[in-house]
């Protein structure tokens, strides 16, 4: 071990590192969180053997930005990833290489999303060419991205016969569907053992195993592509939940109802709409639980695979989303805007040494930029100055402060959404605004919800005292202004206190450069 690598606390064996992503999974689809249908007995035991946050938010989606925020510990407003595509300046603070800086070789297996900056590549580097690349710091154990061809070897390695364009590999068996089952109810063509979440996990766990592993403390980030669509399940997972049983969806009586609530929903309604036809729907529902079923399943072997190689003891374990789903509430698929649906995820924390009382749910708001520090201060390095999250280990350590947290801690949440979209000027003129007014800020706590809007679009605000399902806007209710105005005052604080300190807070003097660091930044303090 070389001088850099920095000591454990209490001259205790370094910990492993398992980072697992799982992508666009709600943060209610736990069995353990109480959900009426969802079946994840091996996130359970996880959150049994750790910490479950009940309130964890992403600061920001689709995928690329909400990966960018997890991996560097910054807001959007910060890291400026706004959009799949958008390219992560090399400039920042980066989870990976904060790993390598504090000893540990952390390796990829899956997709971190991140489009490299075309400052540091060359003119004709094809990498400008796409944002599937790992994030800088990473060793690559598998790259598997929007390019599958790693499972797709590894199933014709099978005798599976793989189709000649590899993204057929998604189409569906061709079979009847039965009677009371809809349009996503057909089984893929590969079986439960030949997902790419079967492949990561063994490709995980050979790695893990391998002779190299046992001379030093290892770092792994698992980045599984399950629950994201397409919306395709194998048996017997397509079949495990039954239409019928679905809950019933969060929205208005119709779509052009939902609609009329704002511009920016109507304008996305027309973009990406959940199904028309009811069974559908409840069959997109039923579809997405067997989805999270399959991944559990293999999450459950990866752990069962640490156990065996007597890694559990000293592996620490992350498990986290990336954003949400609308999976139809408010008349939506996929991922936008501004409902809690796309960005309430799921955080789970298993820490051996550190974990005082585990099985214990924390109800304090928690943000996806809070792991990057988190994950720091367990293995004994120090976060960078630079950073909009803040430690999570008090939490672990302290079992009284699940519901509100330590001294000064968040009152609230706060996520954004950039539509702005550079290859065109059609969102421009759909609202009649510039590009860099493509943007929505939320701050969330647990009384209300105020939604802004650049470029003079009108704001929402959300009443979650009476309105728990965020279907009627308040922002012109007289009797709510007082109150509509604190929640925007404080959305503008919380920005002004987080805009990029590096430079601000340092000075030249005649004694040279003077830098002094802010304490770390839990969010929003400001009173409520």
């Amino acid at each position: 071990m070389n001088d850099s690598v920095i000591p454990s606390p209490d001259n205790l064996p370094r910990p492993n590192i398992l980072l697992i992503t799982l992508d666009q999974f709600r943060a209610e689809c736990l069995s353990a969180a109480g959900h009426p249908n969802v079946q994840t007995p091996n996130l359970d035991r996880l959150a049994e053997q750790g910490l479950r946050f009940a309130n964890h938010y992403s600061n920001c989606a689709p995928c690329a930005p909400g990966r960018a925020s997890l991996l560097t510990g910054l807001w959007q407003m910060n890291h400026r990833v706004t959009n799949n595509g958008a390219p992560l300046a090399d400039n920042l603070p980066m989870l990976p290489r904060e790993l390598r800086r504090a000893g540990y070789d952390p390796t990829l297996f899956g997709y971190t999303d991140t489009a490299l900056d075309p400052a540091t590549l060359e003119p004709s580097d094809p990498r400008r060419c796409s944002y599937e690349q790992p994030m800088d710091g990473f060793s690559v154990g598998v790259l598997l991205d929007d390019n599958i061809d790693p499972w797709i070897d590894w199933l014709a390695d099978q005798g599976f016969a793989v189709p000649e364009e590899n993204r057929k590999i998604y189409d569906p068996a061709e079979v009847p569907i039965p009677e009371g089952r809809g349009a996503t109810w057909a089984p893929s063509t590969y079986s439960a053992e030949q997902t790419e979440s079967a492949f990561l996990t063994e490709a995980a766990l050979n790695w893990i195993s391998s002779s190299d592993r046992g001379t030093q403390p290892w770092c792994a980030h698992l980045s599984y592509l399950r629950p994201h669509p397409p919306y395709l399940a194998p048996s017997p997972y397509n079949d495990m939940f039954d239409p019928a049983d679905m809950p019933e969806v969060v929205r208005h009586p119709s779509m052009q109802e939902e609609a009329e609530q704002h511009p920016f929903l109507a304008a996305a309604l027309t973009i990406v709409p959940s199904p028309a036809e009811e069974l559908d729907q409840r069959q997109l529902q039923a579809t997405y639980f067997g989805m999270i079923a399959e991944v559990d399943h293999q999450v459950g072997v990866l752990l069962d695979g640490l156990e065996q190689l007597g890694c559990s003891d000293n592996t620490i374990v992350i498990l986290t989303s990336d954003h949400g789903e609308q999976l139809g509430d408010h008349w939506f698929v996929e991922k936008l805007g501004f409902f809690d649906q796309s960005y309430r995820i799921p955080l789970i924390i298993r820490a051996p040494g550190h974990i005082n009382q585990p099985g214990r749910v924390v109800e304090a708001f928690s943000e996806n930029v809070d792991i990057f520090p988190t994950l720091l201060e367990l293995i004994g390095a120090t976060p960078p100055d630079f950073c909009d999250g803040a430690s999570l280990l008090p939490f672990l350590e302290q079992p009284g402060l699940a519901a509100s947290g330590p001294e000064n801690w968040r009152s609230a949440v706060q996520f954004e959404f950039d539509f702005r979209e550079p290859t065109s000027t059609i969102i421009e003129s759909i609202f009649e605004i510039r590009q860099d007014q493509c943007a929505i800020s939320v701050i969330r706590d647990h009384e209300g919800k105020y939604v802004h809007f650049s470029g003079g679009l009108p704001p929402l605000f959300y009443d979650l005292r009476t309105d728990p399902g965020e279907l009627h806007n308040a922002a012109q209710d007289p009797a709510l202004a007082s109150r509509i105005l604190s929640y925007a005052q404080r959305l503008l604080s919380m920005k002004l206190e987080h805009s990029d300190p590096r430079l601000a807070n340092t000075r030249a003097t005649g004694f040279g450069t003077i830098h002094r660091a802010d304490p770390p930044r839990p969010g929003s303090q400001s009173p409520t």
